[in-house]
């Protein structure tokens, strides 16, 4: 979901670290990046000094070509010195594709949510030819595009292994509330939900970073989407949730190192952004529901633009889970058609 005046943002940094280099957004803390292969097409990792190696924040997808520039990136910007230590921000790919080639190549230890490390380790291990039965039920129930349902029916679907190394045995669990100490520096550990289950943020004590993957990014809102393996979930209200509950800790000088984009800093103003963001996409989607709609109906209120095949996917997962969350708030009622498609009707106010 695209955001409004983002005009309070400030960007330390105008352009990204070039392939294969590092910029040092602080001492000891080195941003770089690797390619995605999508229309959001790259992911920032970043290398914190420990000394005698390094920590890793995050990993790239699982390729030939992020091997290739990990190879540089180790050699060149990180001076030679090992990776002791790959932390996970969050379970997605383009977070955790590379973890665990750092651990079985390089001997790295993994960090991570107890969450994360087990979505990961067992999307890696469930390996899919064809779409389930109830993958299927759940792309009619959102319902999709007939031509787009057919399509997909008769592909191998996406697996986490197609672009997420095999993850070995063994891990070290961050929590809330932990303090692990990364850099020189310590750092608060505060989990987010919504976009990711159990999402790792930390914030350091002893200046102004903050390491927010994809929890808080500027100019674009993470995408917030439900899923077959939890047809009935509330990503939303966990997503407001954990924004809400970031706004007392967050601070004007906080220099924000996300997941995606630039460093910014005005992280107040950002966090209120993405608050407002999604309810005023939750009046427009009720307004909208005055008239029956699938969720596949409801994109141009939610989005305000086009929605090209490319990102049908994840407007689907996203305008499903706004629709639940009008339903698990009272705020709108469903049925089921004939076809296996819910229907979302709001709920006249007063």
């Amino acid at each position: 979901m695209r955001d409004g005046d983002t005009s309070g943002i400030r960007y330390p940094w105008p352009e990204p670290p070039a392939e294969g280099a590092a910029t040092e957004v602080a001492p000891g803390v080195l941003w770089m990046r690797l390619p995605l292969p999508m229309a959001l097409d790259h992911v920032n990792v970043y290398a914190l000094d420990d000394g005698d190696g390094w920590t890793v924040i995050d990993s790239g997808v699982s390729s030939k070509r992020s091997r290739a520039l990990w190879d540089r990136l180790l050699a060149g910007p990180l001076a030679g010195k090992p990776v002791r230590r790959v932390v996970m921000t969050h379970h997605h790919p383009d977070h955790t594709g590379m973890v665990g080639w750092l651990k079985s190549t390089h001997g790295a230890e993994v960090w991570a949510t107890r969450t994360a490390w087990l979505m990961t380790r067992m999307l890696t291990l469930d390996e899919q030819h064809g779409p389930t039965e109830e993958t299927l039920a759940f792309w009619r129930a959102c319902g999709m595009d007939p031509e787009i349902l057919a399509k997909r029916s008769a592909e191998r679907p996406f697996n986490f292994a197609d672009v997420v190394a095999p993850l070995p045995l063994g891990f070290h669990r961050i929590a809330q509330g932990d303090e692990v100490t990364m850099g020189g520096r310590r750092w608060a550990v505060h989990l987010g939900n919504g976009h990711a289950p159990a999402h790792a943020t930390f914030w350091s004590r002893d200046d102004n970073l903050v390491i927010a993957g994809d929890q808080i990014l500027p100019s674009i809102s993470s995408n917030i989407g439900v899923y077959a393996t939890e047809p009935e979930a509330d990503p939303v209200a966990d997503w407001l949730e954990s924004c809400e509950r970031f706004l007392p800790l967050a601070r004007e000088e906080h220099l924000v190192l996300g997941g995606h984009k630039l460093p910014f800093t005005g992280l107040p103003l950002r966090l209120h952004q993405l608050i407002d963001n999604h309810h005023g996409a939750l009046r427009r989607l009720a307004a909208h529901l005055a008239t029956p709609r699938t969720a596949t109906d409801c994109f141009a209120p939610l989005f305000k633009r086009r929605i090209g095949a490319g990102e049908y996917g994840l407007a689907m997962v996203e305008a499903m889970a706004h629709c639940l969350h009008l339903w698990h708030t009272g705020q709108a009622t469903r049925e089921i058609r004939d076809d296996g498609a819910w229907v979302w009707q709001g709920v006249a106010a007063g």
